[in-house]
């Protein structure tokens, strides 16, 4: 990806990764994915996160070609990252990531993640989990050492799942993407993490809309004069960590690139992290073995 103005976070791989991109879950249709692409270009955002389960890797190929011209953008100046089904996991991962290379209709994938620790089909604590995440493992890294995937990272993982990783990998993830938010503040994944340079990202920073009317984020915004999205996106990139906020109307789109001409007091920091309980809005991977 060639540099440009957008703040942006250093990968172990030695490229910079953007600090905000627009997440596309839940985005579906042709039509949906454009609106929500154009508004993204037209703010700024030069980072796409899509995934096979999203179903929409096809259509966010399509709105990038595009799009890209009437922004003067080649695909050098995008980052985009997918990731492999739970339906891939094991023996079919590098068809999988594949797949996901043919939808997208791209040479490269700039970050591919293992979605999820566990493989779809299997309970939980089904013992073939961890072998068939060895298999996914090995398969990216072939894709990535044929250059096909420029780096390549996990989700949802916990800190076992991270350290049994890192002590097998022949390639070091470039990331962790997982739930992270006020109420989730993974401090041990995030210790992990960076004893290992391995960049940690936020998703559902907005606790799937919830947070937005915690009484203490919405105090901190009046206080910030601020919208209380702002103010939760504001302090996980003020401690450095990436986020991918997800909206199809333009104007919120907009809203949330619009971080980088404020800062949090060290108070309304302090107030929002004293909010950690654990707490997840979305799922767990605690009990994959």
């Amino acid at each position: 990806m060639s540099s440009s103005s957008s703040p942006s976070v250093p990968l172990n791989t030695g490229v910079r990764m953007p600090l905000v991109g627009l997440g596309t879950y839940k985005l579906r249709g042709p039509q949906e994915v454009h609106c929500a692409v154009d508004a993204a270009l037209a703010a700024g955002y030069r980072a796409f996160d899509t995934a096979a389960v999203y179903c929409n890797e096809a259509d966010l190929g399509k709105a990038l070609r595009e799009l890209m011209p009437k922004y003067g953008l080649t695909r050098e100046d995008l980052f985009i990252t997918s990731k492999l089904g739970p339906k891939d996991q094991g023996v079919k991962a590098k068809e999988g990531a594949l797949h996901s290379l043919s939808e997208l209709e791209m040479d490269y994938i700039d970050l591919y993640l293992i979605h999820w620790p566990g493989t779809q089909g299997l309970v939980v604590a089904d013992p073939q989990n961890p072998g068939n995440r060895a298999q996914s493992w090995a398969a990216v890294e072939e894709l990535h050492a044929e250059g096909k995937l420029r780096a390549i990272g996990v989700s949802n993982y916990t800190p076992a799942h991270m350290k049994q990783l890192i002590q097998t990998c022949n390639v070091v993830p470039a990331l962790l993407q997982v739930e992270f938010h006020p109420r989730l503040c993974q401090t041990e994944l995030r210790e992990v993490c960076e004893q290992h340079s391995v960049c940690f990202q936020a998703y559902s920073s907005l606790g799937k809309g919830e947070l937005v009317s915690d009484p203490v984020v919405m105090e901190v915004a009046r206080g910030s004069g601020r919208t209380p999205a702002q103010v939760l996106l504001r302090w996980a990139v003020q401690q450095g960590i990436p986020v991918l906020p997800k909206s199809s109307h333009p104007e919120r789109v907009k809203g949330n690139m619009e971080l980088f001409d404020f800062t949090l007091s060290d108070a309304h920091m302090d107030r929002l992290s004293s909010l950690d309980s654990g707490h997840r809005f979305c799922w767990d991977p605690s009990e994959v073995a």
